[in-house]
């Protein structure tokens, strides 16, 4: 099992702010394909990958980024400077 945070309008297009999800996933990529499978909200959410970023357990990660020994994956928008 691995704790999922989805924050911005992720989380507005999934509905909730974080979930518990059971995967056989091993990276950011694999997961986002599984995520993306699990219904209607999930699929709009994760359609623009390119407009994801994703951190692992609190660091920022690749999209080939391990998550086997991961306790927490984030994703959340661009980020942008200021």
């Amino acid at each position: 099992m691995i704790d999922i945070l989805y924050f911005a309008a992720l989380r507005e297009r999934i509905g909730f702010p974080r979930e518990r999800v059971e995967t056989q996933a091993t990276t950011i990529a694999e997961l986002i394909d599984h995520l993306a499978t699990m219904d209607e909200s999930h699929a709009l959410a994760f359609a623009d990958r390119a407009a994801i970023r994703a951190a692992v357990d609190q660091e920022l990660a690749e999209p080939e980024t391990s998550i086997i020994a991961a306790r927490e994956v984030a994703f959340f928008p661009p980020m942008t400077g200021g």
